[in-house]
């Protein structure tokens, strides 16, 4: 990549850029005095090495032998004239100088793949890879059905899907887009809100003609409740009265996406999403139960970015997608 010619067609990254390139190729380490040269491949894979730990992690990442992960480093190292990492029998660690080098790095990763987009894009679209965090659930019924016309818009983009409902660390992880709900954000990222939903519970025309229909709240300490075993706070399913009553799990779940199968199984009694439930209410294959008693409580569905990343055109184009896509769900769910 010639990165002059980068630097010139995007006047408005010119000083972010040149000021760290500047840096990286003028760092006074060297007792010869002369720039680095640099190769962009090396200073990423080095990022990954930080972010990952190891050197075989990052080897199994790009699926090549340790051995070329080495070469990259002892030539980047050679190109700084310092020591960037600590290696010893219990890992790595960065140097001090590799500290800073990795600051510098990301910034240079980050500003080249940016202008590299924008100029891409500009002729053929949004493209690549974009590496995304997401409940299993919300893959399944948001995400998966979303594709088709995502791959319509932007036939260069492509996605690969992080399934899970713990939470992502985005830079060790390399994750672009973490799709999460009603959860708290740190400084250091960039959020946007998708949709929102609710929450409805439900069980399977076989379940209640085998246990019978609740009636009341206290009926539904008789029933076999699905509940969460590891987001204990799922559990305390609120009351429009005020307060809550704390569901205690017949069968137990860390995976949202399993609450709705054994509800839809006949195994008990689930609260899932609203906008997900719908359509299988709609069929009649899950039924909704004290909608008069239950207080659904909307919860936000956002999209959480690295600071850095989130003006990638690629990264913009999924978000955008998606906020119309869930927005014309939930007005027709």
């Amino acid at each position: 990549m010639d990165l002059t010619v980068l630097i010139e067609a995007m006047p408005e990254n010119r000083r972010n850029f040149k000021s760290v390139l500047h840096y990286l190729q003028n760092k006074p380490a060297r007792r010869d005095n002369r720039p680095m040269q640099l190769q962009l491949d090396d200073v990423a894979l080095f990022t990954r090495i930080a972010e990952l730990g190891t050197l075989s992690a990052a080897a199994r990442e790009r699926d090549v032998p340790v051995s070329q992960v080495t070469r990259s480093l002892a030539r980047l190292e050679a190109a700084c004239g310092v020591r960037l990492l600590h290696r010893s029998t219990h890992g790595l660690s960065l140097t001090d100088e590799g500290d800073t080098f990795l600051a510098y790095g990301r910034r240079l990763l980050d500003t080249t793949a940016e202008m590299g987009s924008e100029l891409h894009g500009k002729q053929s679209g949004p493209s690549g890879w974009v590496r995304i965090s997401v409940s299993p659930v919300i893959a399944e019924m948001f995400i998966a059905p979303s594709l088709p016309g995502l791959y319509a818009q932007y036939p260069q983009l492509h996605i690969d899907i992080n399934a899970d409902d713990r939470m992502a660390d985005m830079a060790r992880d390399g994750i672009d887009i973490a799709i999460r709900t009603g959860a708290a954000i740190q400084d250091t990222l960039v959020a946007r809100q998708l949709g929102q939903f609710g929450r409805t519970l439900v069980a399977s025309p076989d379940y209640l003609q085998r246990h019978g229909n609740p009636q009341q709240l206290a009926d539904l300490d008789a029933h076999r409740l699905i509940t969460n075993s590891v987001n204990t706070q799922i559990n305390r399913w609120p009351l429009r009265e005020g307060g809550f009553y704390a569901a205690r799990g017949y069968t137990r779940t860390d995976n949202s996406a399993i609450v709705m199968a054994l509800a839809r199984a006949g195994m008990g009694m689930g609260r899932v999403m609203d906008v997900l439930a719908a359509p299988l209410i709609r069929s009649g294959e899950l039924v909704p139960l004290l909608k008069d008693v239950l207080d659904p409580q909307s919860v936000p569905i956002v999209a959480v970015m690295l600071q850095e990343r989130h003006r990638l055109p690629k990264i913009r184009a999924c978000i955008d997608y998606w906020a119309a896509w869930i927005g014309a769900l939930g007005r027709h769910g």
